[in-house]
This record gives C-alpha cells, structure tokens and sequence, in this order.
C-alpha cells in the first residue's frame, strides 16, 4: 500500500506519530499488562517507521550514491542516539540530587525520546518527496496481498538478490547476536553497569566516523567488496571473543571493534539491497529485507544456548556464531556483479 502515489509519506508519519505517543504513554501505566501493551503497540510502530524509512533512499537520490547516503544517515544516526540516551541517564540518575524522582525522571526520560524521534522526522518530511511509485488498482487490498505472494516469488527466481537476501539473513544475524549478548558477556567479566553503558557509547561514537568512511571506501572499492570485509572482520571479532575475551581489557577492545564495523555492514547492506530492487515496489521489498534483519538474531541466539548446553563451554557457543558469518560470507561471494 505505501508503494502507492503519495502513501510512503503519510505511513512514515502515521508510524512515527503513532510510536512517539506510545513511547510518550509508557510512563504513565500503572500495571505491567498496560506498559506491555503500549510497548507493543511502540515497537511495532518503529519497525513500521523503519520500513519506510528504509525505503525513501531510493527517493532521495541517485543510485551511484546510495553507499554514502545510507552510510551518512547510518552514522548520524549512531552520535544522534547518543544525546538523547546521555539526556535521559542524567534525568534519571542525576535527578533525585535535585529533588526529582527517579520514578518521574523515568516518565521524563520517555517523553524526551519521543519528542526527539518526531523531531529528527520533521526534516524528512520537509525535503524528500516520493518519486518512486505504482498507480493505484480498482481491487486495491486483493491485489496487495496476491502481490506480496509475487513478491516472493520474484526475489527467489533472482539470483542475485536470492542470494543477497540468504547471505544478509546469516551475516545480519551474527550481527544481531554479538550486539544482544555483549552485555551478558560483560557482566559475566565482572564490568559493572556504568562501564556497560559507558563502552555502548564508545562503540556508537566509533561507529560514527567508521560509517563514513565506509560509504567512501564502497565507492572505490565496491559495495559487495566492502560488504565482505566486514562480514570477514565480524568474522575475527568472533573468534576473538571465543577465545581472548577474559577481561575487561578485551571487553574494550571489542567494543571499539564492533563500532568499527557495525555502521559500515548495516549501511552498505540497505544500499546494496536498493541496487537489487524494482524502486517502485521499494516499500514492499523492504518490508522482507526488515523482516530478515529483524528476526534473524533468533537463530544466532539458539546457536549460541544449545551449543553451550551441549558443551558446557559458553566460548563454544560464541564460536557457533563464526558458521553464519563463514556461511553469509561464501553466499555473498557467490552472487554475480551487476552486469555493466
């Protein structure tokens, strides 16, 4: 329905709009099932968002720029979280000092981030413009839902993006993971939680200039080329934390690793994905690559649980995230260039 004339822009703002009161509300239950719900209702509305956001590079410029943008948006977004997260910790860890509760500093803390989330839309909203799009149907819902089945169809029947979308689901996965169970590692090390939050930080801070530098490097090297470095570099975090994280020296250290790479995968994987793609069914098609992405880091967390159960060896289970890098990596290398 968003790939519709003039539909992306109005379901930006009614998922954004919609996320950004939830999140405001989420200060305000009084019992675990309300929160629940309102938290919900906020998560589902911010994937939606992310759908669509996604899907207006390809409305906001040209293809031979599609690295640099996606790599710039990647990394503004990184150092822009980090002033409202900042915001929200002195709210509610500084605010009983100055006579404000945390309970309230924490209702606070959640419209802050709402207000931010609608304000850092607005310039979206003012200067890009859907160009890319299908004319509407006279069987409009029918046609949507037998087109999604199409859809799929078409991306199979695609060498290359089929192999795209299998590698991306392996690679983003491991990703994912190391990203969830970082915390978890650190807190087994004995790093209590103010480094925790202070080596999150660190790695958005990295992640800042090396997404830059990453679209850069994609223009001169190949995004498929780049896109293998950092699935290959992923690859030797991995084995580094399976086998030398044992202190909170190596937790630093792969935290700084992480910010390096993190920003360069997940930009140049949207741009690529909008090289592969029909512009005019952007949104669709995002819908799945946002799908694999967000749903992936499932099978890495399962690796990780049974191979340590199996084991009894928690560096085993980090290991078993390396076969999905190594398995993305191969499929990635697999799928031809673009012709031309």
């Amino acid at each position: 329905l968003a790939d519709l004339k003039g539909n992306k822009k109005k379901f930006f703002v009614g998922t954004v709009g919609t996320g950004a009161v939830a999140l405001a509300a989420l200060g305000i239950p009084s019992t675990a099932l309300a929160f629940l719900i309102i938290y919900v209702v906020a998560s589902i509305m911010l994937n939606g968002s992310m759908v669509f956001y996604d899907a207006f590079l390809v409305d906001t410029t040209d293809e031979e720029r599609y690295d640099e943008v996606s790599s710039q948006g990647y990394a503004w977004g990184y150092i822009g979280s980090c002033v409202p997260f900042i915001a929200c910790l002195a709210v509610v860890l500084g605010g009983p000092s100055v006579g404000v509760p945390m309970d309230v500093g924490m209702k606070i803390a959640f419209l802050i981030t709402a207000v931010w989330w609608v304000a850092f839309s607005i310039p979206l909203l003012r200067n890009v413009r859907q160009t890319h799009y299908r004319q509407r149907t006279a069987h409009l819902v029918r046609d949507t839902f037998s087109e999604l089945a199409r859809t799929l169809g078409r991306i199979w029947r695609d060498r290359r993006l089929r192999l795209f979308m299998l590698a991306f689901f392996c690679y983003i996965d491991g990703v994912h993971t190391i990203i969830k169970m970082s915390t978890s590692y650190g807190t087994d090390l004995g790093i209590d939680s103010t480094q925790l939050v202070l080596a999150l930080l660190v790695t958005q801070f990295v992640a800042f200039p090396s997404a830059i530098a990453y679209g850069r490097l994609a223009g001169r090297f190949g995004t498929k080329r780049m896109l293998l470095v950092a699935i290959g570099a992923y690859l030797c975090i991995t084995l580094f934390a399976a086998f030398f994280l044992r202190s909170a020296v190596e937790f630093w250290v792969l935290a700084v690793c992480v910010g390096l790479f993190q920003g360069g995968i997940q930009a140049l994987s949207r741009s690529e994905f909008g090289k592969l793609i029909p512009k005019d069914r952007a949104n669709e098609y995002y819908g799945f690559f946002d799908i694999f992405g967000k749903y992936a880091a499932v099978m890495g967390t399962f690796l990780v649980s049974v191979f340590t159960q199996l084991t009894g060896n928690s560096s085993v289970g980090v290991l078993s995230i390396a076969a999905l890098f190594v398995l993305g990596f191969v499929l990635l290398a697999k799928m031809p260039e673009a012709e031309g």
